[in-house]
């Protein structure tokens, strides 16, 4: 790997998007299936609402997700991969590939 300032560097840009568990999961359930409702990823993945939010705002500021509301009364909403976001896919497939070779195999 080619020295960069550590400060600029595209692994801490893409970390401070994808650096967590949660987003991680979001994305890998919406390769899965498409749209994804708030309900369905709270039951897939276990998430507190609270993270929850949190991490899909973040990938919505980041442009790796898109929301659509589908219900006005109560508010509801669908979560979409956007173009930035089905970008990642070869990062998510590389990191399935890796955690299959190199980690156990138990839960």
């Amino acid at each position: 790997m080619k020295a960069v300032d550590r400060n600029i560097c595209p692994i801490t840009r893409a970390s401070r998007i994808i650096g967590d568990q949660w987003s991680l999961l979001i994305l890998r359930e919406l390769f899965f299936q498409e749209p994804r409702r708030f309900r369905d990823f709270e039951e897939l993945l276990g998430v507190s609402p609270n993270t929850l939010s949190a991490r899909l705002k973040k990938l919505e500021q980041a442009q790796m997700v898109k929301r659509q509301m589908y219900s006005t009364h109560p508010p509801r909403a669908e979560y979409y991969l956007t173009e930035k976001g089905r970008a990642f896919g070869p990062v998510l497939e590389a990191l399935y590939k890796w955690g299959d070779a190199h980690t156990p195999k138990e839960s």
